[in-house]
């Protein structure tokens, strides 16, 4: 299979790609300089430009671009800049889709899709919420239909919380826990939908492969936990104590905005990945965390 990535330099797009490799699949990756290697091509969503012969072949595109969510605070300039990086490169890609006749576009969104929802289990076909990272979502994944009206089969990655060795949730979390520093957020009620970074590139891969699945996918683990148990969980993966507990006013001081959603939510379940067959290397919060800081 030949397969473009766009948002390849990421953490899961490192991951992704190798993993496609490994498995002897030819990756082209698109990028926003002046291509350097035999497998890259150019492309600047700014102006919509893309190389000619970027999707030629293709049997797939995966589009994992945007800005970090929670790298900077939510000023008007950052939810501008979170907002556009998604929503315009999601255009242009489907539109080249579209005109190339790709067959297959899986587009990444998150489970922030559906908003703070409580305790209550969240499948595929729950609605969207209305906060502001329910509506990025909701706008990026919109900004795929061009493919989808011309038949491509588009598949929305809403993924959750990626555990990996270094980056992402984790990247940040550790070092805190590390340093004893480590504590619940709030009343740690909240749920977090977490996946494995093995997990969640198996999941890419195996929408790319199964044919009958289309539109939204949750990628989280089969077992979400509260934030509470995901404390208590990394604690003993990292062999330190967690005791603290960082009040929702404390945060709201030092995030802003951004800290209302790390006090709300998702008990989002793979519904979809579930009822196709799709095994979970890592179907606990223990194994995932195991295998991450391990």
């Amino acid at each position: 299979m030949r397969v473009v990535v766009a948002g390849s330099s990421g953490l899961i797009g490192t991951s992704l790609v190798a993993s496609l490799r490994a498995a002897e699949h030819e990756v082209v990756r698109l990028v926003r300089r002046v291509p350097a290697a035999p497998d890259e091509r150019g492309w600047d969503p700014e102006s919509g430009r893309l190389d000619t012969d970027a999707l030629e072949g293709a049997e797939a595109v995966v589009n994992l671009c945007g800005a970090g969510i929670g790298e900077k605070r939510w000023t008007p300039e950052r939810k501008r800049l979170l907002v556009h990086s998604r929503v315009r490169a999601t255009e242009v890609l489907a539109a080249a889709v579209a005109e190339a006749g790709v067959p297959v576009l899986a587009n990444g969104s998150a489970v922030g899709y559906y908003g703070d929802t409580g305790s209550k289990p969240v499948t595929e076909a729950v609605s969207p919420g209305d906060d502001f990272l329910a509506e990025l979502c909701r706008r990026w994944e919109a900004a795929t239909e061009p493919a989808a009206a011309a038949g491509v089969r588009v598949v929305l990655l809403r993924t959750g919380l990626v555990l990996a060795r270094s980056g992402g949730l984790l990247g940040q979390l550790r070092p805190l826990f590390s340093l004893l520093l480590g504590g619940r957020l709030g009343d740690g009620t909240q749920y977090m939908p977490w996946i494995s970074l093995d997990d969640e590139v198996a999941a890419i891969r195996f929408v790319l492969e199964h044919s009958e699945i289309s539109g939204p996918v949750n990628l989280t683990g089969p077992a979400p936990v509260t934030n509470a148990q995901f404390t208590k969980a990394l604690a003993e993966a990292v062999g330190r104590p967690a005791p603290w507990i960082v009040p929702g006013f404390a945060l709201r001081i030092v995030l802003g905005e951004l800290a209302d959603q790390a006090l709300a939510g998702q008990r989002a379940v793979p519904t979809v990945l579930e009822s196709y067959g799709f095994t979970f290397q890592h179907p606990s919060v223990d194994s995932a965390l195991a295998a991450a800081v391990g």
